[in-house]
């Protein structure tokens, strides 16, 4: 679209200051958007893990993210849609905590340690509700959803799929199955359901002690 024809500069110096525009109502500017839609997934994403999928409301999230039950629309068509949002969200940024770390710097055995204190942090920390609520209402999900958020969590296996195969070459891990890794990850995810932040066990002591019984060995003394 060509730009309008702009005015000579002596025009604008020579014109009164134009009136406050009156604000404008309809979709938010860009940033403000961004910023909303943010909040409406973190809110969601603690209502959805602490009140469940089924029992959360337009309205509630609405509520919580201080805004009036239309603008949710802005932003989200359907329940649905932020329920998959928030999924996606905590898978990408688990993805990227891992994909942070330098396993290939690391012994086997640590870089393992590494994968669980970061998969424990990302899962039990204060105000972490994303990864809760795509254990508990992943049967919520739409199939197209579904899909989208599987390709994520492949990536994610895949990285810890490396660090188990070098475990295993190492000598550290003598034992495996075909069902370690899911054993393994029922293990580290059901902790959600039991520890308690800010208790008698910091969530370093429940890395170590975790990697432990993954292995079925203590740490090879230095």
């Amino acid at each position: 679209m060509p730009s309008k024809p702009q005015p000579a500069l002596s025009a604008l110096s020579a014109a009164p200051a134009p009136a406050m525009a009156p604000k404008r109502r309809g979709r938010p500017a860009k940033s403000e958007n961004d910023s909303l839609r943010g909040e409406l997934i973190k809110k969601s994403a603690f209502l959805f893990r602490t009140q469940g999928y089924d029992n959360t409301t337009v309205r509630d999230i609405a509520a919580a993210a201080g805004i009036h039950s239309g603008s949710w629309f802005y932003h989200f068509k359907t329940k649905q849609d932020i329920l998959a949002a928030v999924m996606e969200q905590g898978m990408t940024q688990s993805l990227a905590d891992i994909e942070a770390i330098a396993l290939h710097t690391l012994a086997p055995r640590d870089a393992l340690r590494r994968l669980v204190e970061v998969h424990l942090q990302t899962l039990l920390a204060p105000n972490h509700d994303f990864i809760p609520v795509l254990l508990y209402e992943w049967r919520s999900l739409d199939p197209l959803s579904r899909a989208r958020i599987i390709k994520l969590k492949d990536r994610y296996e895949a990285i810890w799929d490396g660090v188990l195969k070098a475990l295993h070459a190492s000598g550290e891990w003598a034992m495996p199955t075909r069902f370690d890794r899911l054993l393994m990850f029922g293990a580290l995810n059901w902790t959600a359901q039991w520890y308690k932040p800010g208790g008698a066990i910091a969530l370093r002591d429940l890395a170590d002690s975790a990697v432990t019984f993954i292995l079925r060995s203590p740490p090879r003394p230095a």
